[in-house]
């Protein structure tokens, strides 16, 4: 197993952890430039905040592990179920509750209690989510993403591992010729810039929400994936204290709140990313999108609908090739979609005791 907490051996420079750096960009990215543009989140302030984090978390752990928004308190605030300020709130609660639950092993003991079969069916629903999201991006603009196809078919029969680099490229470069260069916006170091927290009832049913699919994807499902793809012994709890510490530092700094999780992860494997050289690099794209923020603002998000389904496949192809229960995956995964991954965690994880415990179902098909 690979020692984390440590950068020894953690670090190479080549061209793949270039191209893989930009795989966890493309389950931040839209939901960012969403939030700048519906909310009074501050677009530099947020991207300033994965920039941070991705460089911190690769010295620490020393492997290319993900930083991604909280999805389920973004996608709140996107859809005004919830205000900024409740967003800033749900965020440093959820910060405090992962730290703590974190810090006393909460995170394991339900780990241990969850089927491995149940975070593979996470797995399998983030991937169904990104393909959702990855239509819903391609709808908006067809043509768009039939010229990303193109390209990512294009530059993959030289390397798969450039698909991300030269679709990003491109992207930035539609819409600098769309809008012309920004100015460079740098991002003030105040307490709450963009708005105070506000407590709600609304807040704290979004940090429910959120705090089921971070338990089974963020921690449980992103310590599996490490150890797949790295042989990293990375406990759930350690990820769920990482987590805490994180946003009870970046969300009082205007940063939106993050966590760690499978799908970006599996993005930054899938496009070569092997080190935690690229968290350096992810953090240093962040950086200079936050000084021209203004140029996300354009950004085709169709051209990154392809490469979350790129993604996807990923995640997907990993989830299946480690169990031989395909049913009950498949089946967590559909939940997933018809629900949030929250919903489908809990209901998988309830099947699963069940079926462990109950004689009369424990001979039940190995699919399920």
């Amino acid at each position: 197993m690979a020692t984390v907490g440590s950068t020894e051996g953690g670090f190479a420079f080549d061209y793949s952890e270039v191209t893989g750096a930009i795989g966890d960009s493309m389950t931040v990215l839209p939901l960012v430039v969403a939030l700048g543009a519906l909310t009074p989140a501050s677009l530099p302030h947020l991207l300033g905040g994965f920039a941070v984090f991705q460089v911190i978390w690769g010295l620490y752990y020393g492997l290319p592990l993900s930083v991604e928004p909280m999805k389920a308190l973004a996608g709140l605030a996107i859809a005004g179920a919830i205000g900024y300020g409740e967003l800033v709130a749900a965020g440093l609660l959820a910060g405090g509750v992962l730290l703590v639950a974190g810090r006393t092993g909460a995170v394991s003991r339900v780990a241990a209690v969850v089927g491995e079969p149940v975070v593979r069916g996470v797995q399998f629903a983030v991937a169904c989510l990104l393909v959702v999201a990855a239509a819903d991006l391609v709808a908006a603009a067809p043509s768009v993403a039939a010229v990303g196809v193109g390209v990512a078919v294009v530059v993959a029969v030289v390397s798969r591992r450039a698909v991300a680099l030269a679709v990003l490229a491109i992207g930035l470069g539609w819409a600098a010729v769309t809008t012309g260069v920004p100015a460079l916006s740098v991002p003030s170091m105040a307490l709450f810039p963009s708005g105070l927290p506000r407590l709600s009832v609304g807040a704290i049913e979004g940090v429910a929400a959120q705090l089921a699919m971070t338990v089974g994807n963020a921690a449980v499902a992103t310590s599996l994936l490490l150890a797949d793809y790295y042989d990293a012994n990375v406990s759930p709890d350690r990820l769920a204290e990482s987590m805490g510490a994180m946003n009870l530092l970046a969300v009082p700094l205007g940063a939106l709140p993050m966590c760690h999780g499978s799908g970006g992860l599996a993005g930054k494997h899938a496009f070569g990313a092997r080190t935690a050289t690229a968290n350096v690099f992810a953090g240093c794209l962040y950086a200079l999108l936050a000084l021209l923020a203004g140029l996300l603002v354009a950004f085709p998000m169709a051209l990154l609908g392809v490469l979350l389904v790129v993604v996807a496949l990923s995640l997907a192809q990993t989830a299946f090739a480690s169990t031989d229960r395909w049913l009950f995956v498949a089946s967590v995964g559909g939940l997933a979609v018809l629900t949030n991954v929250g919903v489908a965690f809990l209901a998988g994880a309830v099947w699963w005791v069940f079926r462990s415990r109950a004689p009369r179902f424990s001979s039940l098909n190995d699919e399920w």
